[in-house]
C-alpha cells in the first residue's frame, strides 16, 4: 500500500470540499443567516486546515494501482461524509451526530434516505447544502479531483474504475484528466439546461437549484415535506424527463455530441433502459387508472414514480404506497435494476441484468449442446471472460451484503417489508421504501446501530461495493 498518495489524495479531495462548503455560506449570507453562514466558514476552514495538513505528504511514487484506488476512493467518501455532516450538528438541525451522517451520506451517495420527518423549517443553507452534496457526489469527487488536477502516472483510471457506476470504464479520450472534463462538462450542461426549464415553469432561484442538483446527482432529498406533490403537472414532467436523462450511460452524450448517432443509438444498455421504463409505466398506468380522475394524471404519477425509481432518485408526486400491490411490485423490481453504468444512478445497473441473460443463455445452450461455441457480445462486441466473471461476482457480493444487512436491521423489531425496502432503498441508493420508510415516512425510527449498517449499506452501493469490503482486508494495508 502506498500509503502517502492515498493520504495526499484525501488531502486534495479535503481541499476542496472545504471550497465547496463556501457555497452554503454565501447562501446564509443571502438570507442573512448569520449563526449558520458562521458554522459554514467554520467547517469549511477546518476541512481545508486539515486538506492542506495532509497535502503537505509527499510520496515517493505517485503511480498507484486497484488496492490505493479502491482504498483512497472508501476513504474519500467517508472523510467528506464525516465532514460534511458538521454543519447539520453544529447548527442543531440534527443534534444526534449518527443521524447527521446518515442524512450526510445519504446526501453525497446521491440515496436521499432521509431521517428528517420534515425540512420546510431548516435554515435556506442547510437545504442548500443537503441538495448541494447530491450534486457533488452524482458524478463522483474524485472524477471532479481528476479533472483539476494534473496527477501524473499511468494508473489514475484505477480512480475512476473504483469510484464510477457500472461493470467497466472506458476513456473516452487517451488522456483521464480530459475524459473526466468532459464528463462533468456534460454533468454542468444538462444541471443548466434543467434550471432553466424549471424557471420557465414559474419555479423560484433556489427552488430550482436545489431541483436541479437532486436531479442531476439522482439523489433525492426534498425541500418540501411532500416532496414534489404539491408543483404544478409541468414541473413534474419537466422532473420526470430530467430524470431519466441523467439515468443514461454519459459516454452516448459524448457520442451525440460527436454527431455519430448510429452508434449512440445502437447500445443495447441504453434501449433496454427505455425499454424497461416504458414497459414499467405501462403496466403501473393501468394498474392505477382508477385512483386517478384522468388517464393524463395516472400517466403523469406512474411516469414520475418509474423515473425516479430506475433512476434511485427517490423523489415522489404522490405516496405511492397507497398505491395496488401490483404497483408497488414493479417499483421494488426496479428499485434493484437501476439506472445505466456510466449515468449517476445506483442500483445494480441494466449493463450487469443484460450480461446476466446473456450468460444464462449461453449456459442454456452449452447444456443442451456442449460442443457449441456461444460467445456474450455486447453491442456487437465480445464480452471477454473477466467482465462476466466481475459481474458474478459482484451479484454474489450483493446478495450477501443485502442478506447481512437485511438480518442486522431487523434487530429492531420492524416488519419485513419494511427492513426489506430500506436495505433495497439504501443500498441501492434510492431513498424511499415501503411502510415505516415509505414515501412519506423517514428512517429516523432506526435505532444508532441499524443507521450504522444502512450507512454502510449507502456507501457500498453508491462505490459498488467492493472500495467498502476491502478496507477490511488485511492485505489492503500492507506496505509494498
Amino acid at each position: 500500500m502506498n500509503y502517502a498518495i492515498v493520504f495526499r489524495l484525501l488531502g486534495y479531495i479535503l481541499m476542496i470540499e472545504g471550497v465547496l462548503l463556501l457555497l452554503p455560506a454565501v447562501t446564509s449570507l443571502i438570507y442573512a443567516e448569520w449563526a449558520v453562514m458562521g458554522v459554514f466558514l467554520l467547517t469549511a476552514a477546518i476541512s481545508a486546515a486539515l486538506g492542506l495538513g495532509l497535502r503537505t505528504i509527499k510520496p515517493r511514487s505517485k503511480v498507484f494501482y486497484m488496492r490505493e484506488g479502491f482504498a483512497a476512493t472508501a476513504l474519500s467518501w467517508i472523510a467528506i461524509s464525516i465532514v460534511g455532516a458538521v454543519p447539520f450538528v453544529l447548527t442543531g438541525c440534527i443534534q444526534n451526530p449518527v443521524d447527521a451522517l446518515f442524512e450526510t451520506v445519504s446526501g453525497f451517495t446521491t440515496t436521499g434516505a432521509s431521517i428528517l420527518p420534515a425540512v420546510e423549517g431548516l435554515p435556506n443553507g442547510i437545504l442548500f447544502w443537503r441538495s448541494f452534496t447530491h450534486w457533488i457526489g452524482g458524478m463522483g469527487v474524485l472524477v471532479f479531483l481528476l479533472s483539476l488536477l494534473p496527477l501524473t502516472g499511468g494508473s489514475h483510471v484505477n480512480l475512476m474504475k473504483a469510484e464510477s457506476p457500472g461493470p467497466q470504464v472506458d476513456k473516452l479520450v487517451p488522456k483521464v484528466q480530459s475524459t473526466a472534463k468532459i464528463l462533468y462538462g456534460i454533468y454542468f450542461a444538462l444541471t443548466v439546461v434543467e434550471f432553466c426549464f424549471l424557471l420557465a415553469g414559474g419555479m423560484n432561484v433556489f427552488d430550482s437549484m436545489l431541483t436541479a442538483f437532486g436531479t442531476a446527482g439522482t439523489g433525492g432529498f426534498g425541500f418540501k415535506n411532500d416532496s414534489f406533490a404539491s408543483f404544478s403537472p409541468y414541473i413534474q414532467w419537466v422532473v420526470t424527463i430530467f430524470m431519466i436523462l441523467f439515468g443514461v450511460n454519459f459516454n452516448a452524450y459524448f457520442l451525440l455530441l460527436l454527431r455519430r448517432f448510429r452508434r449512440a443509438a445502437s447500445s443495447e444498455e441504453v434501449r433496454a433502459y427505455f425499454g424497461i421504463i416504458l414497459a414499467a409505466v405501462a403496466v403501473i398506468t393501468v394498474n392505477i387508472r382508477s385512483l386517478y380522475g384522468t388517464f393524463g394524471e395516472a400517466l403523469r404519477h406512474a411516469a414520475f414514480q418509474v423515473g425516479s425509481i430506475i433512476t434511485t432518485t427517490g423523489f415522489s408526486s404522490c405516496d405511492f404506497d397507497l398505491w395496488p400491490t401490483l404497483a408497488k411490485e414493479v417499483l421494488v423490481l426496479l428499485m434493484f435494476v437501476g439506472a445505466c453504468a456510466g449515468s449517476t444512478g445506483g442500483g445494480i445497473k441494466v449493463s450487469r441484468f443484460l450480461l446476466l441473460g446473456k450468460t444464462l443463455g449461453k449456459e442454456l445452450k452449452q447444456a443442451l449442446h456442449p460442443q457449441v461455441v456461444a460467445p456474450v457480445r455486447m453491442d456487437g462486441k465480445l464480452v471477454n471472460h473477466e467482465t462476466i466473471r466481475t459481474t458474478n461476482v459482484y451479484i454474489a457480493a450483493y446478495i450477501f451484503l443485502f442478506g447481512a444487512s437485511l438480518m442486522l436491521v431487523s434487530l429492531d423489531g420492524f416488519d419485513m417489508v419494511t427492513n426489506f425496502t430500506s436495505v433495497a432503498a439504501t443500498l441501492n441508493n434510492i431513498g424511499p421504501g415501503l411502510n415505516q420508510v415509505g414515501p412519506m415516512m423517514n428512517f429516523g425510527a432506526y435505532s444508532n446501530f441499524a443507521k450504522l449498517v444502512l450507512i454502510f449499506d449507502m456507501l457500498a452501493g453508491r462505490l459498488e461495493i467492493f472500495p467498502m469490503l476491502v478496507l477490511f482486508l488485511p492485505d489492503t494495508w500492507r506496505r509494498f
